[in-house]
């Protein structure tokens, strides 16, 4: 994902942990990975589609043209979430070209003209810079830090052969 942004879960602690318990040492924990990406995935839709909130909670700053945040480019964005898993990791993000600009912000400058200039909300608008805020949309939320925290106590008590 060159442009685009990227959450990393790892959980080789607990590889190791799961082989202290004695027998666990060989255990595939890409079925735990995996329903953690999808987790991920899921929050990570979901905050673009209705919440409009940072992991943490935070409102994102409304945009000038009054529209729906992070949507006006139509499916760019949402189309480009993904994740992949292996034993010992997931990873969640987003590839479009764009998407690290709606994570972490950007300040534009004219570099051609004097100005840029566009139209928002019908009305046409010239300025030397425009900074877009950050509407962080890729993290981990505390219902996501719970959700996992579920999902791996599950795991770990069907591999201790409880909870079949």
């Amino acid at each position: 994902m060159a442009e685009g942004v990227l959450i990393e879960v790892d959980i080789t602690d607990l590889t190791s942990a799961l082989a202290r318990l004695g027998g666990l040492d060989n255990v595939d924990a890409e079925p735990l990975m995996s329903d953690i990406g999808a987790r991920l995935e899921f929050s990570t839709r979901e905050r673009i589609l209705s919440t409009k909130t940072a992991p943490d909670g935070t409102p994102w700053a409304p945009n000038l043209a009054g529209t729906s945040i992070l949507m006006q480019s139509g499916q760019h964005l949402l189309g480009s979430i993904a994740w992949t898993a292996s034993a010992t990791e997931t990873e969640v993000g987003a590839s479009w070209e764009y998407a690290h600009v709606h994570q972490n912000g950007a300040v534009i400058n004219a570099k051609n003209a004097k100005f840029l200039s566009f139209v928002v909300g019908g009305r046409h608008v010239s300025k030397k810079s425009v900074t877009i805020p950050a509407r962080p949309f890729v993290g981990i939320s505390a219902e996501d830090e719970a959700k996992i925290d579920r999902l791996a106590i599950k795991f770990v008590d069907r591999q201790l052969g409880g909870g079949q």
